[in-house]
């Protein structure tokens, strides 16, 4: 059974994620270098004084929220307490951190609140153009307080696509529609995961591709989000993700429109 949550969470965690954009924004020039501090994590990926301080930010806030709710963020040492919990914070407090700190407005600040590995709140915020997008379990989706939906697409002919292209091109090749006019729209990619789901959920993006190793971070609260507006996140076998596991790590995802399940699915076997 879904916990009821609380009326007064959902605009005290929209106050607090709009601070946090209010934070990051600083920090970021359009078409230019970050003017943050940026240094590598032990993979190699970057991370910026932007991430550190968003992170910090919303751990406080957010645990204040719910003092019990455990935690887990890209920016935060990882405590394996939180698999015993109910109810866990999943942040990535700046997704698109090449985009961030390269001067492309295609970043996000990414939460959600997970009740028994399951998405109940999820939030998705483009600080740039000022954008956030909403879900609660069972509540629908929203954009800014517009209540938003999947494209009405029904076929893959001149589906709308993004994410990386050798996912794009073996799907196009499997379906057969490889150099056939009016065949996939290749659009760019979308360096923020989150952002990248969301945009299928509001139908500017009819199939959002996601290669392997995205995290939890990049994705609980966008896939919320997009089931509230018609549509899911796959794996290739047609499985749900499974959030809050001792490896918060994925294989490669597709998102969609409800309509176009059977179709994508095919394109990858």
């Amino acid at each position: 059974m879904r916990p009821r949550l609380p009326e007064t969470l959902l605009p005290q965690v929209r106050a607090i994620i709009r601070e946090a954009a209010l934070l990051a924004l600083p920090y970021f020039r359009q078409g230019e270098r970050t003017s943050a501090r940026v240094w590598s994590k032990a993979g190699g990926s970057p991370v910026t004084e932007a991430d550190v301080t968003v992170d910090t930010f919303l751990k406080v806030r957010l645990s204040e929220l719910i003092p019990g709710a455990a935690w887990l963020s890209e920016e935060t040492r990882d405590d394996p307490v939180r698999l015993a919990h109910d109810l866990v914070w999943i942040v990535d407090p700046i997704d698109g951190t090449r985009a961030f700190l390269s001067g492309d407005p295609d970043w996000s600040i990414a939460v959600a609140l997970l009740a028994r590995g399951e998405p109940v709140l999820g939030h998705v915020a483009a600080p740039v153009t000022a954008t956030l997008y909403e879900a609660v379990a069972g509540e629908g989706a929203t954009k800014d307080g517009v209540p938003i939906r999947v494209s009405p697409q029904t076929s893959m002919a001149g589906a709308r696509v993004t994410g990386p292209k050798p996912m794009a091109d073996r799907l196009e090749r499997t379906l057969g529609l490889g150099g056939t006019p009016g065949a996939l729209e290749h659009l760019p990619r979308i360096p923020s995961l989150a952002l990248r789901l969301v945009r299928v959920a509001e139908g500017l993006v009819d199939v959002g591709l996601v290669s392997s190793d995205a995290r939890d971070w990049d994705l609980a609260g966008a896939d919320l989000i997009l089931r509230e507006a018609g549509g899911a996140v796959l794996g290739l076998d047609g499985r749900a993700p499974v959030y809050n596991r001792r490896e918060p790590v994925h294989g490669e995802l597709v998102a969609l429109p409800q309509a176009l399940r059977e179709a994508v699915l095919a394109g990858f076997r």
